[in-house]
């Protein structure tokens, strides 16, 4: 019977590691909101840096997390470093591309609580007297995080810090 088990469990195992290995090798995770402020006053909130951080929800998740700013004060080329808790880990963010009032690229290198290497996208797209912001992050997907994104989900674990990181920004940018 217990060999029986283990034959049961190997199997599912090797299962699991088979349909790890059919996910896609990239993936993208969003979320949207709608800002009652126009994209000239919503842009400054994401392409600086500093203000970004006033809004960032993961710098909320560890008030005691250490950070510094490096490169330019502010545009292309400005970057901030952190090292946190197990919630908000360790890592970089750098910005790659400005496109004003238009698109904001972030370079995100994450140290810890593991290693990976994406890039967030916010997009602003005016709408009347609104602006939809749209927040992605997108990377390449290892075999490792492939089979860890077929137990948890990486949009369900993200996503929801999204949401709170857009709603401070739409309360900021609505004052």
């Amino acid at each position: 019977m217990l060999r029986l088990i283990l034959i049961f469990v190997l199997l599912a195992i090797v299962a699991l590691l088979i349909y790890a290995a059919t996910k896609p090798d990239t993936f993208r995770i969003a979320r949207s909101t709608s800002i009652k402020a126009p994209p000239e006053k919503v842009f400054p909130l994401i392409a600086d840096l500093h203000n970004f951080n006033i809004w960032n929800p993961f710098a909320k998740k560890d008030p005691n997390a250490t950070g510094a700013y490096s490169g330019a004060e502010s545009g292309v080329g400005s970057a901030y470093a952190w090292e946190g808790n197990k919630n908000v880990g360790k890592g970089s963010m750098t910005i790659a591309k400005l496109t004003p009032s238009i698109e904001v690229v972030y370079k995100l290198d994450f140290m810890s609580p593991m290693e990976a290497h994406n890039t967030a996208i916010f997009t602003l797209v005016p709408n009347g007297e609104n602006t939809q912001v749209t927040w992605a992050m997108e990377g390449p997907s290892p075999y490792l995080s492939k089979v860890m994104c077929t137990i948890f989900s990486m949009d369900k674990m993200v996503g929801p810090d999204f949401e709170a990181g857009l709603a401070s920004l739409k309360a900021l940018a609505e004052k």
